[in-house]
């Protein structure tokens, strides 16, 4: 199966400048091939994701890829797929972005590949130098507005309340300067990235066919979005990024594990590097016994351990289990403390566990998974009652300091899901 067959299978492949052409180049040997990012913020996050596994699948495949950090289209601002302009950023803002970012970048590429190490470019090395004039001259005299204001992303913007600044509609000769400047400086042949990015692509390889004379192909694959068509990665509390500070890999981890049975199988051939036969036997394993959720399993390890290594998705599994009942057995206190971050959290005195401590129905009322001691005994008289994962059937039970967990706190369950953990101090 060669790189493209493979992009297509797994609905990475939305559409290409010249696909017999592309085909043919690739045959030949490997080409050198970018995707950029800018950095609007300090992270990435999972909708991102598309473009660093693209690079890292043709790296694979023998490939060179070059990730691009915008230094300088950041400052600009890419109109496409936004309906409103971007705040912009300082210099400083810019340069502290761009330093986290490169971090990411570096987790998904192999920068140290004998054959084939990935390159990391900022495009304001090239950008900064160049005045205004000299660009206008030299790039923008390459260019019929009336082609620029038909692409789809600017035509899109015209019609909205809020137009287009000039300092958006000039981003598309930014991107295909990047091109030009990369096709020159690195023979790169091919760029990648989301289908919004389609009037910025063939704006490069349009400049590097009229400046250079020398071939040049666009290649983009799908947006991601959920089962319900809103943005991929986007939750009511906002972004999964890619930073662990941002998004703990145990939200990472249950972003995926929770994901719909319609989108998962789909999921893992875009978000994973399974095997075709691997994915194959996930998705008849989904089919007959979609409840034991395997696929949302596999995807969510699979997601977790490229992002943030193997350690943290061990322990996220683990934090996992911990919300299904499992036992705290050499759980740490990392862990347990992102278990902590996902449930709701009240405080409580420890002076009132000294002694004899706390009959466990008052711990429940102050926990609020009770209304009232009487229905806090009739919880426990029925076995729905755990403290700490482990079930509880004396009404009479005190809680006291030696319950606690590291000395601060006590983990309380109701039935199987419903939890409450109270910060003792």
């Amino acid at each position: 199966m060669t790189i493209i067959e493979d992009l297509q299978w797994r609905g990475l492949f939305a559409d290409c400048t010249d696909l017999d052409a592309l085909d043919r180049r690739l045959a030949q040997g490997p080409v050198t091939l970018y995707c950029g990012f800018d950095p609007t913020g300090d992270s990435l996050h999972v909708g991102h994701l598309m473009g660093q596994l693209t690079l890292r699948r043709f790296q694979l495949a023998g490939h060179h890829p070059v990730a691009l950090a915008g230094g300088a289209t950041g400052m600009v601002g890419d109109p496409s797929g936004k309906s409103s302009e971007r705040n912009l950023l300082t210099r400083e803002q810019l340069a502290h972005n761009i330093a986290a970012i490169k971090t990411q970048l570096s987790r998904l590429l192999d920068f140290n590949a004998a054959a084939n190490p990935a390159r990391l470019v900022d495009n304001a090395d090239w950008t900064a130098p160049v005045g205004l004039l000299d660009f206008l001259r030299d790039v923008g005299k390459y260019f019929s507005v009336n082609v620029m204001l038909a692409k789809d992303s600017v035509q899109s913007r015209l019609g909205s309340e809020s137009g287009i600044s000039y300092t958006e509609f000039s981003y598309q000769l930014l991107q295909a300067h990047d091109f030009y400047v990369l096709r020159r400086d690195l023979g790169c042949e091919l760029q990648i990235g989301g289908t919004d990015q389609w009037g910025n692509i063939t704006a490069g390889t349009d400049l590097i066919r009229k400046k250079l004379g020398q071939p040049a192909w666009g290649l983009t694959f799908p947006l991601i979005t959920k089962a319900d068509g809103t943005k991929f990665g986007k939750t009511e509390s906002g972004a999964i990024w890619l930073d662990s500070k941002k998004t703990s890999p145990y939200k990472f981890y249950q972003f995926f594990v929770n994901s719909e049975d319609s989108v998962v199988i789909p999921y893992l051939k875009k978000f994973t590097f399974l095997s075709r036969n691997e994915i194959e036997e996930l998705e008849t394993a989904h089919a007959a016994n979609p409840g034991a959720r395997a696929a949302q399993k596999a995807l969510a390890r699979a997601v977790t351990t490229l992002v943030h290594g193997e350690t943290a998705c061990a322990d996220t599994v683990r934090a996992s289990e911990i919300m299904f009942g499992g036992g705290l057995d050499g759980i740490s206190e990392t862990v347990f403390q992102d278990v902590v971050g996902e449930i709701p959290t009240k405080d409580f005195s420890k002076a009132k566990l000294a002694g004899p401590g706390t009959p466990l129905t008052d711990i429940l009322v102050h926990a609020a998974l009770a209304p009232s001691k009487g229905q806090a005994r009739k919880d426990i008289e029925g076995g729905g009652i755990y403290l700490n994962n482990v079930r509880v059937t004396e009404t009479t039970r005190g809680v006291t300091i030696g319950d606690l967990l590291f000395g601060q706190y006590l983990l309380l369950r109701k039935g199987k899901r419903t939890y409450a953990v109270l910060r003792v101090g």
